[in-house]
């Protein structure tokens, strides 16, 4: 049996998860649990990263403690962030995606390659905030001589070396669909230098032992492996798909939708509907689009001052009142703010009734998450010409039953929930095969995560 260790850091929330793993055996326990605030300050919003790594760093300290045979730690996060140093030193904390600047560079870029053209290098979806839209308009890029995605940022301060793991890599659109190696002629179109990207590497590559510095504070000599660095790739890692005719929904504060394939969808179609190809492990393609996740109903907590979403939920399952479902994609929901009003303006917008209640809302964001959900799995498997059997929910959004169940009524498919901690146990699986204790493909990995956790089965109509 391996002790490994997942440093999950969610756009929300940061957990350090011991993964004790053996060939008939997948356990996880949490040692750390801490909160991911965003930072305001003048020049926009920031991801307050030091904070993160000192979370990580007395998790790593605890877990050393509890598991004293720990021997691996590995990293993953949100996509698309990054921070940029000059000498080894940070300029700057690293903007947050949702600044309301970040999208600044999307004229930049397209005044210089069309949307067409970058879809046939990079295969990414349109957001805004993408990381070449984001570097286009970074007047620091041109002082900095690294730029480092988030897990690999951290990784940098455990282990004193950089590298860029490549399925978030792959979320950047400076890095080529097919070859899967940073597009030069594309970066310097941008006026990006590619020497800024650190070496690429796989995961399940070995990036080194931890500096003497940390393995001082955690008490250990612990290996830095690679995973899945982008949390949806691990998440995909640890959705318990046991045939081809499966889609997941990875849902968090964002719900990523979509299945995996062999190679890329590059077609027009594709493009146009606003679907992704991301790297994911071994190679395969992770092809998503990105659904607006339970940050709706954050959000709404949030501008209520409330933290009884389950009793919220409970409620709005038995609620039997009219129901206007809305688009979840539409902008105005991506920045912080007042939920509850936005839903109220859309409605009044397209002339429908807005939700007179908090559990009337509560029921309408669900009902819309789900329609949305819905309209991205048809298209994943209209655009893949797979064939979609079962839907499998990972991620926080398995445990809202009402999600679940009024997603499987409306795809009119199977919906099976969990695991919850889809992201932690693809990387300490990666982890667990990385150190030699686990051997084989994805679909053995899998088949581990089927065999070694509960699944809750949901069919269209009512819960089986």
């Amino acid at each position: 049996m391996a002790t490994v260790a997942a440093v999950d850091l969610g756009a929300s929330s940061g957990r350090v998860m011991l993964g004790r793993v053996g060939p008939d055996h997948l356990s996880l326990e949490a040692v750390a649990r801490f909160g991911n605030e965003p930072l305001r300050l003048p020049d926009g919003l920031h991801w307050n990263v030091a904070e993160l790594y000192r979370q990580a760093l007395h998790g790593l300290r605890a877990a050393v403690r509890t598991a004293p045979e720990l021997v691996s730690v590995a990293v993953d996060s949100w996509a698309v962030d990054y921070g940029l140093f000059r000498a080894d030193r940070m300029l700057g904390l690293p903007f947050h995606y949702r600044d309301e600047k970040r999208a600044a560079g999307v004229d930049l870029v397209h005044a210089r390659v069309t949307p067409e053209e970058l879809y046939t290098r990079n295969g990414l979806q349109h957001l805004p905030f993408n990381t070449l839209y984001q570097v286009a308009a970074d007047p620091l890029v041109g002082e900095a001589d690294t730029l480092l995605m988030i897990p690999d940022l951290i990784g940098f301060w455990l282990t004193e070396h950089a590298y860029t793991e490549r399925t978030n890599a792959s979320t950047t659109g400076l890095l080529d669909v097919t070859t899967r190696e940073w597009d030069r002629e594309l970066c310097g179109r941008l006026g990006v230098l590619p020497d800024i990207f650190p070496e690429l590497v796989d995961p399940g590559t070995r990036l080194g032992p931890v500096s003497a510095s940390v393995r001082d504070f955690v008490g250990a000599e612990l290996v830095v492996n690679a995973v899945g660095s982008h949390d949806t790739a691990s998440a995909v890692v640890g959705v318990p798909m046991t045939s081809d005719s499966a889609a997941y929904v990875s849902c968090g504060t964002w719900g990523l939708v979509g299945v995996e394939l062999e190679k890329p969808v590059l077609t027009e179609a594709a493009r146009a509907a606003n679907f992704t190809n991301e790297g994911g492990v071994d190679g395969r393609t992770r092809f998503l689009t990105n659904v607006m996740g339970t940050w709706l109903l954050s959000e709404t907590l949030r501008t209520w001052d409330r933290s009884d979403l389950p009793a919220l939920l409970a409620e709005a399952a038995d609620y039997d009142g009219p129901v206007t479902v809305f688009d979840v994609q539409d902008p105005r929901f991506m920045p912080p703010g007042d939920m509850p009003a936005r839903v109220a303006s859309w409605c009044a917008e397209h002339d429908l009734p807005a939700p007179q209640s908090p559990v009337a809302l509560v029921r309408s964001i669900v009902e819309s998450l789900a329609e949305g959900f819905a309209r991205a799995l048809a298209e994943a498997a209209s655009l893949s010409g797979r064939n979609v059997s079962v839907v499998h929910v990972v991620g926080g959004g398995a445990q809202n039953t009402l999600l679940c169940q009024v997603l499987a009524d409306r795809v009119g498919l199977p919906v099976v929930a969990g695991p919850v901690e889809a992201t932690a146990l693809g990387n300490v699986l990666v982890q667990a095969r990385a150190v030699g204790e686990l051997t084989g493909d994805l679909e053995e990995l899998r088949d581990l995560v089927a065999r070694t956790h509960q699944l809750v089965p949901y069919t269209p109509g009512g819960r089986s």
